[in-house]
């Protein structure tokens, strides 16, 4: 059973950055499919973004060009870097580990293991 850690949420303004970082319990990130999700109040649960064991990224559209994942398997530690955030960002933010690691996906059930969320408000 792997131990998700967040750290990073908090209160931003529009246009603003946050970096949000997920530690994994295991020496042996570099096998798995690690992701970001999100939960706004009333919606959904919604992928954001993951980085498969091969390297491939994905984005859901509202996030492209202004969300950078990334991962650091030797600390076993991957990353959300969230520039020019908007006030539609705000949620609980999720990391989330697949044990089925090559194949890039943004939906709850590819993913094993879930962190405890951390919240990040986007406001002026």
């Amino acid at each position: 059973q792997l131990q998700l850690v967040e750290s990073g949420g908090g209160l931003a303004q529009p246009g603003g950055s946050l970096r949000l970082s997920c530690v994994v319990s295991t020496s042996n990130l570099d096998y798995y499919l690690v992701g970001w999700f999100r939960q706004a109040p009333g919606k959904e649960r919604e992928g954001v973004s993951c980085i498969s064991s091969t390297g491939r990224i994905d984005y859901v559209d509202s996030v492209k060009d202004r969300f950078i994942i990334s991962r650091d398997d030797a600390k076993s530690t991957f990353y959300l870097q969230m520039n020019s955030l908007k006030p539609d960002d705000t949620a609980d933010y999720y990391c989330a580990v697949g044990r089925i690691g090559w194949k890039p996906a943004l939906v709850s059930k590819s993913y094993d293991y879930w962190g405890q969320g951390t919240q990040v408000t986007v406001s002026s």
